[in-house]
């Protein structure tokens, strides 16, 4: 299943996207200011991004530069209200595979969006190794070397975005966005009951607490 990280901070259009892409079988992820379209893009999770070019804290051009100088080859759509030439010159120079000018029908944005994903679809990575710890993503089997492991869903997401960043510390706002989504109430302690549970199945060793930050896989 494709994961779209849209970047955009008009609410309005960023929740059109959201349900039309999710109606049609893609998993979504929405953030508003260009820092974090930047981390989140580099992060190697999604396959593709939608950017906004007007967006707070680093503009959609900026975004793109710092990808492509990143040597990060995600797809990217801009989608934005600049029409302009110039702008969209700007745009496909700077990295972009596509360039879409507000307003626009849905439809052509979902043909534009297939398009880039059969262009630039390459072999899908289904089982994550981080030393003796393995998960077989398809399977949803998990084993620390020999030994079969039997997670609960939330579990193996959980290890799942640990296998995706080791030796990476994770905040455990990023690890409850990830696991248990935006809605999840910041304030709770879910997180750390779930690393201790992750623990007792695959070994405390492995994951390591980082003081007054988050959490670390150790590879």
């Amino acid at each position: 299943m494709n994961r779209i990280l849209i970047a955009e901070d008009e609410l309005r259009i960023a929740s059109f996207l959201e349900k039309g892409l999710r109606g049609n079988g893609f998993v979504t992820t929405v953030v508003e200011d260009g820092i974090a379209a930047f981390d989140y893009a580099v992060s190697g999770e999604y396959d593709l991004l939608i950017l906004d070019i007007g967006l707070p804290l680093r503009d959609g051009f900026t975004v793109l530069r710092r990808l492509r100088e990143a040597r990060t080859t995600i797809p990217v759509i801009i989608l934005t209200a600049r029409d302009s030439v110039a702008d969209t010159v700007a745009g496909l120079e700077g990295g972009a595979d596509d360039y879409i000018a507000k307003p626009f029908a849905f439809e052509e944005l979902l043909a534009r969006v297939r398009l880039r994903l059969r262009a630039d679809r390459v072999p899908e990575v289904t089982v994550l190794r981080v030393g003796d710890l393995s998960l077989d993503l398809r399977a949803r089997r998990v084993h620390v070397g020999d030994r079969a492991v039997d997670l609960s869903t939330r579990e193996f997401a959980l290890a799942e975005v640990f296998c995706r960043h080791p030796d990476q510390v994770l905040t455990r706002e990023q690890l409850l966005s990830h696991v248990w989504g935006f809605d999840f109430d910041p304030g709770s302690n879910i997180v750390d009951v779930y690393v201790r549970y992750l623990r007792r199945k695959i070994g405390n060793e492995r994951i390591q607490t980082v003081r007054g930050t988050g959490y670390r896989l150790r590879a």
